[in-house]
């Protein structure tokens, strides 16, 4: 069985997810990007239907919750979303923010550190 890599760190950074990966390594995620690409069932039979999910998100939308889950994290949005669990895996593999993004909305509130011993396996 493969063992995911777990980020040591996770904090909402404005319009950004920001991962801390245990080589130190850091990426930070649109979060606009990982709500349109959201992995919950009602989201993806909505793409599967020809939907554009990225037509009812919000331009200030943010994150307000991060909930780490075992094999991934739950992202809790400000338009009240909360249903998709991302995996680590495909986290580490989601394309990041150009560091040059400027980003215009305040830091966020949503922290999480990730002790990857006290997750459950």
């Amino acid at each position: 069985m493969n063992v995911p890599v777990i980020p040591v760190e996770l904090r909402a950074e404005g319009a950004t997810l920001l991962l801390v990966w245990p080589d130190g390594a850091r990426q930070r995620l649109a979060v606009a990007a990982l709500r349109a690409a959201c992995l919950c069932g009602p989201c993806r039979a909505a793409r599967l239907r020809g939907k554009d999910p990225t037509q009812s998100i919000p331009a200030d939308l943010a994150l307000t919750g991060i909930a780490p889950m075992g094999y991934g994290v739950q992202l809790v949005f400000s338009d009240g979303h909360d249903r998709g669990i991302y995996p680590w895996n495909w986290l580490e593999n989601f394309p990041s923010t150009p560091a040059q993004t400027t980003l215009t909305a305040p830091p966020g509130k949503a922290t999480s550190s990730v002790a990857p011993s006290s997750m459950p396996r």
